[in-house]
């Protein structure tokens, strides 16, 4: 394996939908996860934004896309959309 497939291998990988595609190369994503709270050992729904670098514009508001860890794009910004899993339902 070369060094480029081992460092691909460890990236991180979320898949969550897209809330703002206002900014020019990059979109918003809310990635929502369900865990244990630590104490009392109920499911919980946790969510968290991430800022992910889309380069064509392609990715438009209510679509869920797969996003990957890398290296620092901007002060925010540290994640690249990979991939659209589903396309926005219109309305």
């Amino acid at each position: 394996m070369s060094e480029a497939q081992v460092a691909e291998k460890n990236t991180r990988t979320f898949v969550g939908r897209v809330v703002s595609d206002k900014r020019a190369k990059t979109v918003t994503v809310l990635v929502a996860r369900r865990a244990a709270h630590e104490l009392y050992g109920k499911i919980v729904a946790k969510s968290r934004k991430y800022h992910a670098h889309d380069e064509k514009g392609e990715y438009k508001m209510g679509d869920m896309v797969e996003i990957s860890e890398g290296r620092p794009i901007s002060k925010t910004k540290s994640w690249t959309v990979t991939r659209l899993v589903e396309k926005a339902s219109l309305v």
